[in-house]
């Protein structure tokens, strides 16, 4: 699950990023208000944690923008300032959510958890077929049996369940997963889907095939995409 913070504390900023990668998650980072919302429009994110005060273009503009151009992912404001109107007018402006700084990242994961809950329309689950994701415990099930991922491997399959029957190319998987300013080499998804099959097809390979279950397939010139079978 790929986050953004947008915060131009690079302190705050870098601290957030290692929290929220020891939680699991993917995290990319923007300094300054015009490369978020440039973020924000070229990729895919679970959630973004934006601040209000920012060079070039500050968090209310950044919400009014995108939310005025159809974007819907979730936005958790923070802010130093306190007041009921400042509050408000995040709010008013399209943020989900919002946190005074300082505050405590216990709280702030819990309230990121909520939104994408929210998001997803109150499950945490992804089904396709016999494979079910949990968003929010990073946990794969296959015919009702947990298969062990990585990481890497567990937001590989998010990307593809979120995407069923979608092709997606290296490029966009590794945005997704390795994040926007990753300096991955693009073989490394061929590695990593090499990876998936092989633990997805070793709960299958001692039983018979179920009708309704989910293969990564690749599709020649582009990439890959998850079909249910």
């Amino acid at each position: 699950m790929q986050l953004l913070v947008v915060e131009d504390n690079e302190v705050m900023a870098e601290a957030l990023q290692r929290g929220l990668l020891a939680e699991g998650y993917g995290v990319d980072v923007a300094n300054n208000g015009n490369d978020g919302i440039w973020r924000i429009r070229e990729f895919s994110y679970a959630a973004v944690i934006l601040d209000i005060m920012l060079p070039g273009m500050n968090g209310y503009e950044i919400c009014r923008t995108i939310r005025s151009e159809g974007i819907d992912t979730p936005v958790l404001m923070l802010t130093a300032k306190d007041g009921d109107y400042d509050i408000a007018e995040g709010l008013d402006f399209g943020a989900n959510d919002y946190l005074t700084k300082p505050f405590s990242f216990v709280v702030l994961t819990a309230r990121i958890r909520a939104l994408v809950r929210r998001q997803t329309g109150g499950s945490n689950l992804i089904t396709i077929g016999n494979l079910v994701l949990d968003t929010v415990a990073h946990s794969c099930h296959l015919d009702e049996q947990i298969i062990e991922l990585t990481h890497r491997e567990y937001f590989l399959l998010e990307a593809f369940a979120r995407h069923v029957g979608q092709p997606l190319t290296r490029g966009q998987l590794l945005n997704q997963v390795w994040g926007a300013d990753h300096d991955a080499d693009s073989n490394v998804v061929d590695v990593y889907v090499g990876y998936l099959r092989k633990k997805l097809h070793s709960v299958n390979d001692h039983k018979v095939k179920p009708t309704n279950g989910s293969e990564i397939e690749t599709v020649r010139g582009i990439g890959y995409r998850l079909v249910q079978t």
